[in-house]
């Protein structure tokens, strides 16, 4: 058992951090500030090449795995960019994955490579406010008329909006009651944002002010058949095969928020006197710290196991799942006690740890619920009977 890493992982680590530290914790501050989308480092990500990471060579990607994908964010979040910096990139990473996995050649050619660029940038129109994680359950329907399909229908937490040229779209072609499977009937589409058709109304919402979320309402939006991904009504099984390394991505992501926060705090530690000594001599400060860091790592561990597996073309449902769960609340617990440690100064906004707990936060939500995921281990890995 090797945990160490190669040479070429390595130097991705230090090339994508060279990147990363151009754009350091005030950056991103100002755009927690004023909402802006970090075109910036959008853009010097792209002309790196790290936009394409897991897209093919012929498309201008790099062909790797998600083991090299996890590796990448670690190194985006790590550096005072937190879940606003991933979230930046992060829909490059999962979100064209059906495009990869079932587009055709011409699809491909016309799409891969404008979002490797940075030319396009990319929504994802999934989740609805009747749904939630109901998937099946969508309401969206994109009716079939010549020549394509007429949408119409709501989506909710769809980041990047307000920025997006193109959406991925998850609708219903088949009606639900009409359906022999509830998992039957639904189409994924990759199309043009068209503002004319499409209201996007962003949300206020409590971190990562600088990576919009929005509700979206679809008034007789017209795709053409050229836009639809695979075959019609298989939409959900495809949408499958980028659960897992969207969970490894999402863990590997909080963890590395955390291990910043936790950076941050044990500096502070050092430095903080109070009663003519530092605060870090106090038990009472170290052992959350000394907690933090063993879950950290312990999150990390399973989490690399989850990618290695999925890149070894293995079974990684639980390991990705578990690492969604331990990531997320190992970087959460880890972001709050900065805040604590601070003290006072944890509430103050220019030592940045309140930013990374509001920020880290959602990791423990999205894209599945902590609830969801015990569920999951229960009925699959312990045999347990289905609850929900």
């Amino acid at each position: 058992m090797d945990f160490d890493l190669t040479e070429e992982q390595r130097a991705i680590q230090q090339a994508v951090r060279a990147v990363v530290q151009k754009f350091d914790a005030d950056y991103w501050l100002e755009r927690d500030d004023d909402g802006e989308f970090p075109h910036a480092f959008h853009a010097a990500m792209a002309e790196a090449g790290w936009l394409g990471i897991t897209m093919p060579e012929a498309y201008g990607g790099a062909g790797l795995g998600v083991t090299e994908a996890a590796l990448m964010m670690h190194e985006v979040v790590s550096n005072g960019g937190g879940i606003a910096a991933a979230s930046t990139v992060h829909i490059n990473l999962v979100g064209p994955h059906p495009i990869v996995v079932f587009g055709t050649d011409d699809q491909k050619r016309r799409w891969v490579p404008r979002l490797v660029a940075g030319q396009d940038k990319c929504c994802f129109g999934v989740t609805e406010p009747d749904a939630g994680l109901n998937t099946t359950h969508i309401k969206t329907f994109a009716k079939k008329v010549d020549g394509g399909y007429l949408v119409n229908g709501q989506k909710v937490w769809t980041s990047t909006g307000q920025v997006a040229s193109k959406i991925m779209l998850l609708a219903r072609t088949t009606r639900l009651e009409d359906c022999k499977r509830p998992t039957d009937g639904i189409s994924v589409f990759y199309t043009d944002v068209d503002r004319s058709k499409m209201e996007i109304k962003r949300i206020p919402k409590m971190g990562r002010k600088a990576v919009d979320s929005n509700a979206v309402f679809i008034d007789n939006l017209f795709i053409p058949d050229d836009d639809l991904i695979g075959q019609e009504g298989k939409g959900f099984g495809y949408i499958l095969h980028s659960l897992n390394p969207e969970r490894v991505l999402i863990a590997i992501e909080a963890i590395g928020v955390g291990q910043d926060a936790l950076r941050r705090a044990t500096r502070y530690a050092q430095e903080r006197v109070v009663f003519d000594r530092p605060i870090g001599m106090n038990q009472g400060i170290q052992h959350p710290l000394a907690e933090n860091w063993m879950n950290l790592e312990a999150a990390y561990t399973i989490a690399m196991k989850a990618a290695w597996l999925y890149d070894n073309g293995r079974p990684c449902g639980a390991e990705a799942n578990a690492a969604k769960f331990l990531g997320a609340k190992a970087g959460h617990d880890a972001c709050l006690q900065a805040v604590m440690t601070h003290g006072g100064f944890g509430y103050a906004r220019e030592y940045h740890v309140e930013r990374l707990l509001r920020e880290v936060t959602i990791t423990r939500i999205a894209p599945v619920t902590e609830q969801l995921i015990k569920c999951f281990i229960a009925e699959k890995v312990l045999d347990l009977p289905k609850s929900y």
